[in-house]
C-alpha cells in the first residue's frame, strides 16, 4: 500500500473525514526522508494533522521508528488515541509501545520494602494516615495493572505517595540486581519497546539517550521529533548536569532506610543546605571558569561526605533481601551524585555553568554550549530524523547542528483560512514597551477590545508583574469576569474560561502553548510585548557571545518569532474560528526586524487601527 492510499484510508474513518492537502504533502516527504535516508524539517500549522502525517509513512517504511514527543501529555495521546486508531485503520499490521522514564512506573519492589518488618516496624506506618490510604490503594492498583504506568491511574496520588512507590533511574540498582525485576513494571515497558515497530518516548527519555551514547532505547531506523521547537532547550538540559539540594535529600532519605549513624546521615541532611550556602549569592548568574574558591571547596567537601556514606554502605553486610535492596539503591544514588560532583569538578571545556533556581533552592547548572555535536554523534550520523512542530525556528537546523547539505526543509502551511477568519492587529502609536507610559496605554487597549468582543479574551504577558497590573486595572473598568492565571491551576483555569463564553483569561508564559480553546469562546488572543528570551539568561548570554553579532538573529529573533506564533496559534483551532490577535508591541510594526517575525506568523490581514480590530470583534462576536 502507498502513502497516498493509506492515508486515505485512515483519514476516511475520522468522524470528521476531509481532505488535507498539507498533511499528503507531509506524508509524501516523511515517506522520501525515510526511504532516502535524509533528515527532514517540516512546519505543519495548526489543523494539518501532522501527527497522522508522520506516523502513516513511519509506519508504512517497515523501520523501527522511535517518536520522541515534547510533554508526556502528547506521549499519552499518542498511546491513548492515535496509535489505536491507526492499528485499526491503517491497513499494515504492527507493533507499537509507550516507554517513559522509571518513575512514571510503580516500583513493586518498594511496596514490598514498605510493608516488610525487618525493622520491627512496617515502614509505611512512617507516613502520615492520608498518605498510607494512598500507598494501600496504589498498592491495590498494582495487583490489577498490566503496565504499573502512573498515566493509567483514574485518580491522582500525591508526590509523596507516588514517591514512596516509585523510583528514578538514579535509584534503581537494575533489574538482575533486584528480586522483582522478572515482574518489574518498568523493565517490562523496555521488553515491549524492544519488540515494537513503533516505540513513544518522551524528549527527555530522547535526551538521556544520546547523552548516554544511546544506552537507554532499543536500536531504531528513524526518530521523529514532535513539537521540535524545543530540541535544543531539552537537549541542553538532559546532556547536561544539574545539581541540586534535592539529591542531598533523596539521598538522605535512601540512607535513613538503611543506615541508623548521624556521623555519616548528617553530612548529607547537611550538604543541600553547605550547596545552598555556597550558591545563593551568583543565582540567575553565570560562574567563572574555574570556579570561585567557595564553590570550588564546597564540591569537593560534598564529595567526600557522600564518599564516607559510600564507605559506610560498602560496610554492610545483610542477608535480608529488603536491606540489600536498600544499601543497593543509597549506593546507586550516591554514585550518581559523585559523578555528578566529579563532572562539575571536571573539564568543562565545550560547557556553561551557572546557577538556577531562587535563593532558596538554588542549583548548578552546567549545560553544553552548542547540542549540535551530541547530536551529530548520538542521531544526525546513523538515523533519519525527522523534525516537526506547527512553529520551526527560521535557525532549527544550525541551532541542533544539522549538517549542510543533509537535509530538506518544508512547510505545509494550514488548512485554515486564516486571511478571511483572522486579524493581526499591531498597536502601533503605544510608547517603547521600555518607557513608563507603556503599562497604562496597554490596559486602555485592553479595556476597548474586550469591550468590543464581549469578553471572550486570553491576554498574554511576558511577565507576573505585567498580568498582575493589567488584571487589576481591567477588571476595574470592565464588567467581563477577568480570570488570573494566579487564581486557579493551569488545567482548573483553562476549564472556567472555557465555560463562561463572557470571561477573560490573563496568563504568562506557560499559556503560549499547549492551550486549546475552538470556538466563540476564545475570540481575541492579546500578547503585551514581543517574547523576546530575557537578556540575562546565563545560557543564552554565553551562546550570544560565541555567536557575536549574529546572535540577534540566530538565538533572539528565531525565539521571540517561534513564542510569538505559538501564542497566535491559541486563536483558530478549528477550520470555522475566527479572532483577532493583537500585538501592544509596536516594534512589531516599526523595528527594522519585523519582517522576520510577521513572517513566522500566520497569514492574517493585517492592521494597525484598533478601529478595524474592534469592527471585526463586534462582527463574529455580535
Amino acid at each position: 500500500m502507498n502513502v497516498e492510499a493509506a492515508l486515505h484510508s485512515v483519514t476516511a474513518a475520522l468522524p470528521a473525514a476531509e481532505d488535507r492537502p498539507g498533511q499528503l504533502q507531509m506524508a509524501q516527504a516523511v515517506a522520501d526522508a525515510i526511504e532516502h535516508g535524509r533528515h527532514l524539517v517540516v512546519q505543519a500549522g495548526t489543523g494539518t494533522g501532522k501527527t497522522i502525517g508522520y506516523l502513516v509513512p513511519a509506519i508504512l517504511a517497515g523501520k523501527t521508528i522511535v517518536v520522541a514527543t515534547a510533554t508526556k501529555a502528547l506521549q499519552d495521546q499518542l498511546a491513548s488515541k492515535d496509535l489505536p486508531f491507526l492499528e485499526a485503520h491503517v491497513g499494515v499490521p504492527f507493533e507499537w509501545a509507550v516507554l517513559k522514564g522509571r518513575s512514571n512506573y510503580l516500583c513493586r519492589q518498594r511496596l514490598d520494602e514498605l510493608q516488610a518488618k525487618d525493622k520491627g516496624q512496617m515502614e509505611i506506618e512512617e507516613f502520615a494516615a492520608t498518605t498510607r490510604v494512598e500507598i494501600n490503594r496504589l498498592a491495590d492498583w498494582a495487583k490489577r495493572s498490566t503496565t504499573g504506568d502512573q498515566a493509567e491511574l483514574d485518580w491522582s496520588p500525591t508526590d509523596r505517595a507516588w514517591q514512596a512507590v516509585s523510583v528514578g533511574s538514579d535509584e534503581c540498582p537494575g533489574a538482575s540486581k533486584c528480586p522483582k525485576g522478572p515482574v518489574c513494571f518498568a523493565e517490562g515497558a523496555r521488553d515491549r519497546a524492544a519488540a515494537a515497530n513503533v516505540i513513544v518516548v518522551n524528549m527527555h527519555l530522547y535526551g538521556l539517550h544520546v547523552g548516554a551514547g544511546g544506552a537507554i532505547l532499543p536500536e531504531h531506523d528513524v526518530v521523529v521529533v514532535d513539537e521540535a521547537h524545543q530540541l535544543e532547550d531539552i537537549m541542553s538540559d538532559t546532556v547536561g548536569m544539574e545539581l541540586s539540594g534535592g539529591r542531598f535529600t533523596n539521598l538522605t532519605v535512601a540512607l535513613k532506610r538503611i543506615l541508623d549513624d548521624p556521623a555519616v546521615v548528617g553530612p548529607i541532611a547537611e550538604g543541600g543546605v553547605a550547596l545552598r550556602d555556597a550558591l545563593a549569592d551568583s543565582v540567575g548568574q553565570r560562574l567563572s571558569l574555574p570556579f570561585p574558591p567557595n564553590v570550588q571547596d564546597t564540591l569537593v567537601d560534598l564529595r567526600n561526605r557522600v564518599q564516607r556514606a559510600q564507605d559506610a554502605l560498602r560496610a554492610i553486610n545483610t542477608d535480608v533481601d529488603e536491606a540489600k535492596q536498600r544499601k543497593l539503591r543509597g549506593q546507586q544514588l550516591a554514585t550518581r551524585l559523585q559523578e555528578a560532583i566529579d563532572q562539575a569538578l571536571g573539564d568543562l571545556t565545550g560547557y556553561v555553568a551557572f546557577v538556577g533556581g531562587g535563593p532558596e533552592f538554588p542549583r548548578l547548572e552546567i549545560a553544553p554550549l552548542d547540542v549540535g555535536p551530541v547530536l551529530a554523534e548520538g542521531v544526525w550520523g546513523n538515523k533519519t530524523a525527522v523534525l516537526t512542530s506547527a512553529t520551526i525556528p527560521s535557525s532549527l537546523g544550525a541551532r541542533v547542528g544539522l549538517p549542510d547539505g543533509t537535509f530538506d526543509e518544508l512547510d505545509v502551511g494550514s488548512p485554515f483560512h486564516y486571511e478571511q477568519n483572522g486579524l493581526l492587529y499591531c498597536a502601533i502609536h503605544l510608547p517603547d514597551p521600555r518607557s513608563a507610559q507603556f503599562a497604562a496605554a496597554v490596559h486602555d487597549e485592553l479595556v476597548a477590545l474586550i469591550t468590543a468582543a464581549g469578553g471572550r479574551t486570553l491576554a498574554l504577558f511576558t511577565s507576573y508583574k505585567a498580568m498582575d497590573a493589567a488584571a487589576e486595572a481591567v477588571r476595574a473598568k470592565v464588567d467581563f469576569p477577568i480570570l488570573s492565571q494566579r487564581d486557579l491551576p493551569k488545567t482548573a483555569l483553562v476549564k472556567a474560561f472555557s465555560d463562561d463564553e463572557k470571561a477573560c483569561l490573563f496568563a504568562t508564559s506557560g499559556f503560549f502553548q499547549g492551550v486549546d480553546i475552538p470556538g466563540r469562546t476564545l475570540s481575541l488572543v492579546v500578547v503585551d510585548k514581543i517574547p523576546f528570551p530575557r537578556p540575562d539568561d546565563p545560557l543564552l548570554s554565553a551562546r550570544r557571545e560565541l555567536l557575536g553579532p549574529a546572535a540577534f538573529g540566530q538565538i533572539d529573533i528565531p525565539r521571540a518569532s517561534m513564542l510569538l506564533a505559538q501564542a497566535t496559534g491559541r486563536l483558530i483551532r478549528t477550520a470555522t474560528d475566527r479572532g483577532v490577535v493583537a500585538v501592544m508591541d509596536p516594534r512589531l510594526g516599526k523595528a527594522n526586524y519585523r519582517w522576520d517575525i510577521v513572517k513566522a506568523l500566520p497569514p492574517m490581514k493585517r492592521t494597525r487601527h484598533r478601529a478595524e480590530a474592534e469592527a471585526f470583534l463586534r462582527e463574529i462576536t455580535g
